[in-house]
């Protein structure tokens, strides 16, 4: 009787109904918002998040924030294509604004678009091309013999922008770090240094430390991009570490945006750990390395091509992983509601 009279019931049509598919990618929650928006104008997906940040931020707010999201949401806009070779444009949004370019995302938006088949294959992989706001993205999926679902993209030219850094807090006093970019630009800082072994009853003690660092580092750092001043900006600090499980190469912990902590591995991190680790002499062309997030989830990257990018040595990463659809949902406003655009406890 309930479920009768509730599936006839409809909003009140000065309601805002948004419609989104969730997933998550290694842990890493995220929420495709795919109808219910009004047009977003731009001729560039930088424009499009421009216009969107001007006007339309209130939705991001509501989406991401409680009570329909919470401290650690992860969200992605889908927009017409802004390139004559790419299938659709995406931005992306969190709990303090906009993201440069989401390797997690990318892995789901691929997941979903495979499982959906919005993009029919005849065969048991394809691609698909994506407009980001970091440039053109070029993502593959495949379906294993057991039925699962990998995607893989090959990311933005990644570089090295410092190595070797040291800042100094009260606690735990004098860090080393570097700055790579891999579609966003992070601090890299050696867990152990920092007194942490990378498991998840340390992130209260993570996410401030990683705080402080990306404060200090903001405010002691050039951080440009050679190309857009739009990604000019310090990301997040990631904790790298041993990996606790064989066969793995190492651990990653993102503290990212205002104090979110990336339950996957991290896409964009693990390419730029792949140009510092190139840089290092320690990763070479077409060998593969496995990094483990905090949930012990993965994802694989390896150096698909070294290249010269407007001045910088860089390298084309690939990175692979898995993404589950978890939700489809119909995220109603009432423009009479106090708390409308949500609210946010850290």
């Amino acid at each position: 009787m309930f479920a009768n009279k509730l599936n006839l019931w409809k909003p009140p049509d000065e309601w805002l109904r948004i419609k989104t598919i969730d997933l998550h990618t290694g842990g890493e929650p995220l929420r495709v918002v795919y109808d219910g928006l009004p047009e977003i104008p731009g001729n560039t997906i930088l424009e499009k998040r421009k216009y969107f940040k001007e006007h339309l931020d209130h939705i991001r707010k509501a989406l991401m924030w409680e009570p329909r999201g919470h401290a650690d949401m992860y969200g992605a806009i889908l927009t017409p294509p802004v390139s004559d070779e790419s299938d659709f444009g995406v931005f992306f949004i969190h709990n303090e604004g906009y993201s440069t370019m989401c390797g997690h995302a990318i892995i789901g938006l691929t997941t979903l678009i495979n499982e959906t088949g919005i993009i029919q294959s005849q065969s048991e992989t394809g691609q698909i091309r994506i407009d980001s706001p970091s440039g053109l993205i070029r993502a593959d999926f495949s379906i294993t013999p057991d039925g699962k679902s990998i995607a893989s993209f090959l990311n933005v030219p990644s570089f090295v922008l410092y190595r070797d850094q040291y800042l100094k807090l009260n606690k735990p006093g004098e860090i080393q770090f570097d700055i790579a970019f891999g579609g966003a630009f992070y601090a890299f800082v050696d867990a152990a240094s920092a007194g942490f072994e990378l498991i998840p009853s340390e992130l209260p003690e993570l996410i401030d430390l990683g705080r402080k660092i990306k404060r200090s580092v903001i405010s002691g750092w050039e951080i440009r991009h050679p190309v857009e001043t739009d990604l000019g900006f310090l990301y997040g600090t990631i904790f790298t570490g041993p990996a606790h499980h064989p066969g793995h190469h190492s651990r990653n912990v993102c503290i990212f945006a205002d104090g979110e902590v990336d339950r996957s591995p991290t896409g964009t991190g693990v390419s730029a750990r792949a140009a510092i680790h190139y840089q290092r002499g320690e990763l070479r062309p077409g060998e593969i390395i496995t990094i483990e997030s905090i949930l012990d989830t993965t994802m694989d990257v390896r150096i698909e091509k070294v290249i010269h990018d407007h001045g910088y040595p860089a390298v084309i990463p690939k990175v692979s992983g898995t993404a589950f659809i978890t939700g489809k949902h119909e995220f109603l406003i009432n423009p009479s509601d106090p708390l409308q655009t949500g609210f946010i406890f850290r």
